[in-house]
Order: structure tokens, then C-alpha cells, then sequence
């Protein structure tokens, strides 16, 4: 798996007044994909959570909106591992339609504590995973 893809569809749910999706509605996609990518990769955040505590949260996210959605449109978010540290990973999602790119985005994820929301270190299992996907990626462009 060099890339996750999780497809999904917009429902009137997703829409504004205006019929096209809202603008937050494009980071609930975003998440979603982001959890699919995890489980499918085989270290999935319940087990996270159970096993030792931690949760992934969004530090940061820089998202650059190209083009409109509408209601029913079949979408595809792409994620990609950039890189993986001690205690964050950073990524890059889009979301297309077809092989248009409707929106893009380059999330940095924290590790941190459930308890008490403090930074924590990747345990190894998820850190290796991302890390395989991330090499991988450098490895394809070879």
C-alpha cells in the first residue's frame, strides 16, 4: 500500500444552503480516511487507545480548497505518509472527484496521552507501520 484510498459519497447531510458540500465537512472526510488508513495498515486507534493510552490528535492542518462539491458526487481521499518522528506523523490528503483535486491538505498528527492530553512517543507497532508506508512512497519515486 503506497497510499490509502477511502472513497465515499456526499450526502445532503454534507451540503450547505447553497447545495455544495461545507467547507468543515471536507476535514470529517479527511478524518475518516485517516482512521481507515490506520486500521487497514493494521494498527488501528481502538487498540491504541486500549493498549496503551494514546490517541493521534490534528496539531496542525493547512488545507487549500481547488474546487466544489455537490450533492451525490463519489470522492476518493488519498493519504500518504510524509514522515514519521517520535511523536508526530505528517501526511497528505486529497480529496478528488474523478481525477480532479478538490481539495488539498497537509495534516501534522501529535501523539499524546488520553489521560492528561501530554506528548507521547509513537509506540514502535504504529510508528513502523506509518513508516513502511512512507518508504514505500520515497521508494516509488525512484
Amino acid at each position: 500500500m503506497s497510499v490509502h484510498r477511502f472513497p465515499c459519497r456526499v450526502y445532503f447531510e454534507d451540503t450547505d444552503a447553497g447545495g455544495l458540500v461545507y467547507h468543515a465537512n471536507y476535514l470529517r472526510f479527511a478524518e475518516r480516511a485517516r482512521t481507515e488508513a490506520l486500521r487497514d495498515l493494521g494498527v488501528p486507534h481502538a487498540t491504541l487507545m486500549a493498549e496503551h493510552g494514546l490517541i493521534f490528535v490534528v496539531r496542525r492542518i493547512k488545507i487549500d480548497y481547488l474546487r466544489v462539491s455537490r450533492l451525490d458526487d463519489s470522492l476518493e481521499v488519498i493519504t500518504t505518509v510524509l514522515a514519521v518522528g517520535a511523536a508526530k506523523a505528517e501526511l497528505a490528503q486529497t480529496i478528488r472527484r474523478d481525477e480532479e483535486t478538490l481539495v488539498a491538505a497537509e495534516v501534522v498528527l501529535a501523539c499524546v496521552r488520553c489521560d492528561d492530553g501530554r506528548p507521547a512517543r509513537i509506540p514502535s507497532r504504529w510508528r513502523h507501520a506509518m513508516r513502511g508506508l512512507a518508504q514505500e512512497l520515497s521508494g516509488a519515486e525512484d
